[in-house]
């Protein structure tokens, strides 16, 4: 018997329209019913270009439509908290683009109205769902590497590396622009997905390009989010883990992990800057050999590939999501993975601010 298909609503067109409209046509249980933008006539523009019913320019009328069981967000941070408070308060599923909110007050505050409304709301957290990272996870769990001894994390991108680029509110740390909210999120999620959680960390976020131009005055106006961070995190287990994240590096040499144990080296990495998901390779070495690639086992790959690397994996959290809904039961990624990464993300900024280690709080059992 073929499972019905659930009605999606869209919220944010640019991320959004991107990879969230196709990726949920795509995928054989999802219907996209809505979309929303704050312009009413290019919210209704959006829907006649990709055939969907209802535009929409108000989270309430989104979620007053009844064909709409579920929402996902892909609004800025600073929009995500009052957005996905209206769709669990309406008890429609959530998936949420990270950073998960502004502060882990309001990450906190979701999570709570998720479960007391009892739905599925999960995280966009797409790294753990590509092959070669759960190859990765795999190995770690199978103790390829033995006792880990020091843990390298390198993002180092150039996507604002040009100061031409417009002022928007990636410039804004009050509304949860830079460097930290955008891969960090990630960064602190699979570090506790593959390695553990952390014990305590410090932090130096530096603002290297200090002015932008405004899109439309083309007056410079002043940048106060973070592009650049070096970040220290020991583990629970002890390992150190050293970050480098940086999305204003010319040539930068993209996406990766080292980890080195007493009994062996892993390393994933990613030195397309154009394609973030599909460029990954993972290399391995035991006893100190010659590092060596590492095959992906078939049962791992993606059924399908598309010309934009992101949508195969977000096809998959889509996947996680519609497992969620139907089980009735929320599995990681969820909300409660977008607590941590999001408390971690506020801790980030409060060891950058006093320059000293700041302890992290011991995950609640469960989390």
């Amino acid at each position: 018997m073929s499972q019905a298909s659930i009605g999606v609503a869209v919220v944010g067109t640019g991320f959004g329209q991107k990879v969230h409209i196709p990726g949920f046509m795509a995928h054989h249980r999802t219907e996209v019913v809505a979309v929303y933008h704050r312009n009413l006539s290019q919210a209704k523009a959006i829907a006649k270009q990709h055939g969907i019913p209802h535009a929409c320019d108000s989270i309430e009328a989104i979620v007053a439509i009844p064909q709409v069981q579920a929402v996902s967000v892909a609004t800025p941070p600073f929009a995500h908290h009052p957005m996905a408070t209206a769709v669990l308060q309406a008890k429609k599923h959530l998936l949420l683009e990270k950073p998960t909110a502004l502060n882990v007050q309001e990450a906190q505050q979701l999570q709570a109205l998720a479960q007391q409304h009892n739905v599925a709301a999960v995280m966009d957290f797409e790294f753990r769902f590509i092959p070669t990272w759960q190859r990765l996870a795999e190995l770690l769990k199978e103790d390829y590497v033995g006792q880990k001894r020091l843990i390298k994390i390198d993002w180092i991108a150039g996507s604002r590396a040009n100061p031409e680029r417009a002022w928007n509110w990636y410039a804004r740390k009050d509304q949860g622009g830079g460097a930290l909210g955008s891969i960090g999120s990630h960064m602190f999620d699979y570090v506790d997905w593959l390695f553990g959680p952390v014990k305590r960390l410090s932090a130096n976020l530096s603002t290297t390009i200090t002015q932008r131009p405004h899109p439309e005055s083309g007056q410079y106006k002043p940048v106060d989010s973070d592009d650049t961070c070096s970040i220290s995190l020991e583990l629970m287990d002890g390992t150190p883990v050293q970050v480098t994240l940086s999305a204003v590096s010319l040539a930068g040499r993209g996406h990766w992990i080292e980890v080195y144990g007493e009994k062996g080296t892993l390393v994933l990495g990613n030195g397309n800057q154009k394609d973030y998901i599909r460029g990954f390779t993972l290399a391995g070495s035991q006893a100190g050999q010659p590092l060596a690639p590492m095959d992906i086992p078939t049962r791992l790959a993606f059924p399908k590939l598309y010309d934009d690397g992101r949508l195969a994996p977000f096809i998959r959290v889509v996947d996680h999501w519609v497992s969620c809904i139907d089980q009735q039961q929320t599995v990681a990624p969820s909300l409660a993975e977008g607590v941590y990464s999001q408390l971690l993300m506020d801790l980030t900024h409060q060891a950058h601010t006093q320059q000293t280690w700041v302890k992290v709080p011991n995950k609640a059992p469960g989390v």
